[in-house]
């Protein structure tokens, strides 16, 4: 019997595997969730990272409002808010570019009403 001399490495079927392992986790991240409310942010020029621990108040382009990533209307969003303390507390607004600006307005009017004056409203720079 003869013993053939290894002199080279075939790196064809490595790179068969590599490309099925990539191709298998490019189409499982697409499917990620972000885990987040999407929302179109309009645009400021004074944009400035939003400070952490703030209750977040979001409304996005369907009306539809959100406190603290949970969806309910505007009356238990009115009583999530009374439960707060104005003076304690600080809110985040993020509220979508195409949604109707008489929900900003209501959100607005409803903190501006129970003294709330750490207020900020999240843009993209």
């Amino acid at each position: 019997m003869k013993i053939k001399k290894f002199d080279q490495i075939n790196v064809l079927p490595f790179i068969d595997i590599m490309l099925v392992l990539l191709v298998i986790v490019l189409t499982s991240a697409s499917f990620v969730s972000k885990g987040t409310i999407p929302v179109d942010l309009p645009e400021a020029s004074s944009a400035a990272a939003p400070v952490e621990k703030m209750k977040s108040i979001v409304i996005d382009k369907n009306g539809n409002f959100y406190f603290e990533d949970k969806k309910m209307d505007f009356e238990a969003l009115k009583a999530e808010i009374l439960r707060l303390d104005p003076k304690k507390e600080a809110l985040l607004i993020k509220s979508d570019a195409k949604s109707q600006f008489q929900n900003f307005v209501r959100v607005i009017d409803l903190l501006k009403s129970k003294g709330f004056k750490k207020v900020s409203i999240e843009t993209k720079q």
